[in-house]
């Protein structure tokens, strides 16, 4: 087995897990209530496929970026949050109701706009949209489900079992993040001297800061959960559509990993900020 292969089974724990462990915590009552709300369901959808891609594109069209690492850029825009949403949330004394709500229709809008959206949105990639389907329904949506209805139908075992998956979730993070220094370490050299960092930094202000200043009619607590769930990414769920694509660039997988350090600082700004604003 090369080094290679093994990491990819690193990256699939990894995304199970995370996924998993997401579908553990979400409220059922709370998830339920939000998911009434029409104009929260599509708010979701607009940001999330339509004017967060739209504001990436745009951004690959002013900044220098190098192919791949434009196609990183327009890969992580189609996969809206992450396993620490609710910490965010919690932290920006947002509405706490709808979290739930949010994590469920972004992940399922992630297994059905990704693969659809790539092949236009990335030109030159050859990819199946099938191809990146079926491992986004099997290793993204399908733990989510899991984790869900073990958490309606057996809640004390959801209780029981979920800071294990969680720490699981955690250690093959850290495991992912060692063998990608090992394995991309040049390519992410060559990054800092590029415009890669910036562009991503530069998509998720923008992202978060238009999420909550245009309300849409929600309520100051409800657009703080919306521009947090915006502004950080799923990246179990960018994984596994990069190991869809054909011969993949590395620099693409690099853009992937940056996301991780850059969403959180920027979320955590962001988390201040709402947290404030919503005392004043």
């Amino acid at each position: 087995m090369t080094v290679e292969e093994v990491f990819k089974i690193v990256v699939m724990i990894f995304t199970v897990s995370n996924l998993a462990a997401m579908g553990l915590e979400i409220n059922k009552d709370e998830a339920l209530k939000a998911l009434k709300n029409p104009r929260f369901i599509i708010l979701i959808l607009v940001w999330g496929w339509i004017a967060g891609p739209a504001i990436a594109y745009g951004l690959t069209k002013v900044i220098p970026l190098s192919e791949a690492h434009a196609a990183g850029l327009l890969l992580i825009s189609l996969a809206p949050t992450a396993p620490f949403f609710p910490l965010m949330v919690t932290k920006a004394r947002g509405d706490m109701s709808s979290a739930g709500a949010f994590i469920l229709v972004a992940t399922i809008g992630t297994v059905i706009f990704l693969p659809l959206m790539v092949p236009l949105l990335i030109k030159g990639l050859v990819v199946s949209v099938w191809g990146l389907a079926k491992p986004l329904l099997l290793m993204v949506l399908l733990p989510l489900l899991i984790g869900f209805s073990i958490k309606v139908y057996k809640n004390p075992f959801a209780l029981k079992i979920a800071p294990a998956v969680k720490k699981i979730g955690s250690i093959f993070l850290l495991i992912t993040a060692a063998m990608t220094l090992w394995l991309y370490w040049e390519e992410m050299l060559s990054a800092i001297g590029s415009f890669a960092i910036g562009a991503q930094i530069l998509f998720f202000v923008l992202i978060t800061v238009l999420s909550y200043k245009i309300p849409f009619g929600l309520k100051k607590n409800q657009r703080s959960g919306m521009a947090l769930g915006m502004c950080t990414r799923n990246i179990a769920a960018v994984f596994v559509a990069y190991f869809g694509i054909v011969n993949p660039d590395p620099e693409i997988f690099v853009m992937i990993v940056l996301v991780v350090p850059l969403a959180l600082i920027v979320a955590l700004i962001a988390a201040k900020i709402f947290a404030k604003d919503a005392a004043s």
